[in-house]
């Protein structure tokens, strides 16, 4: 579960399932490369889950299994101790949660 991304995709995928190009949307600064790595470790280590659907033209999407949405406690106690540190890397932390 370690890295940049993995938490990230996760905390995406906690509320229902995405296709890769929506979650290119949702994180910008991911290469698609990295976002094709980081899934592709995440379904492996049995987080998420691909979705082959046989259409034309096809689709996939990703969704967390039941191991995967079990990281959510976890996840949400990274994300209060981030929104309670801000400060720390951005200085005044009313104005970055205005954006949010």
């Amino acid at each position: 579960m370690g890295g940049k991304w993995k938490p990230l995709i996760i905390y995406h995928l906690m509320d229902g399932s995405k296709r890769t190009s929506e979650l290119r949307r949702l994180i910008p600064d991911i290469t698609q490369k990295m976002l094709t790595t980081q899934l592709r470790a995440l379904e492996k280590d049995d987080i998420i889950i691909r979705n082959v659907y046989t259409e034309i033209p096809p689709k996939v999407d990703y969704a967390l299994t039941s191991y995967g949405r079990s990281l959510k406690p976890a996840l949400d106690l990274l994300c209060y101790w981030g929104e309670e540190h801000l400060d720390k890397v951005y200085g005044d932390k009313s104005k970055v949660l205005e954006e949010f």
